[in-house]
């Protein structure tokens, strides 16, 4: 490590990237060799100072360059065009279904949405040793709830991933849409959805 300016700079910071193999493996199948150096830095930049955003990276990025072009370095990779949830992250998601789940045994998949400051995030996770694996997720462009659009926009793409699994799809009052549910009976999907207090169900 050097220090300049009062920054601290690591030589090699790839070196100390803690990446799992299977995940190296998928990244630089998906990436040239410089984007996946870039990834590394990054990756050990974000466990080192805990910080996300593009200025502090760029302050700390061990690029012989001025911060202006560290920044945007920064801001081009995390545009790449193959950067992409498909791409990098189902390959993974698929490697962990595979290593770690039975394919006998029913998965449970949660859908929910949060507001995070201005971030209307809308997801839908794997339940995995009491924790929520995010499989997909979108930002919604508004404030508030989903509508059916935008729920069947987030579902659909787990399809191909889980289409070897039996799963289960829960979620809270939000989605205890009468449109959700029918659509969902369409896609043979099992689901738990939490209805409003006052509404009743009737069997057909």
């Amino acid at each position: 490590m050097v220090k300049k300016d009062g920054v601290n700079f690591y030589k090699q910071p790839h070196l100390y990237t803690m990446l799992p193999p299977f995940y190296q493996n998928c990244f630089q199948g998906q990436l040239k060799k410089a984007e996946y150096l870039t990834l590394q830095i990054l990756v050990f930049l974000l466990q080192a100072h805990k910080q996300v955003s593009i200025e502090s990276l760029a302050t700390v990025m061990p690029y012989p360059i001025q911060f202006e072009s560290r920044r945007r370095a920064i801001q081009k990779f995390l545009k790449l065009p193959n950067r992409t949830i498909e791409k990098l992250r189902f390959p993974l998601i698929k490697y962990i279904l595979r290593t770690q789940f039975n394919k006998q045994k029913d998965l449970i998949v949660a859908i929910d949405r949060t507001q995070w400051r201005d971030r209307n995030i809308f997801f839908i996770c794997l339940i995995w040793q009491q924790r929520a694996l995010p499989l997909y997720w979108q930002i919604l462009p508004k404030k508030g709830c989903s509508n059916i659009g935008e729920q069947k926009k987030l579902i659909i793409p787990i399809f191909p991933v889980l289409n070897k699994y039996k799963f289960l799809l829960i979620g809270d009052r939000e989605f205890g849409s009468v449109k959700l549910a029918k659509w969902l009976s369409e896609k043979n999907v099992r689901f738990v959805l939490r209805i409003q207090k006052g509404r009743y169900i009737e069997e057909g």
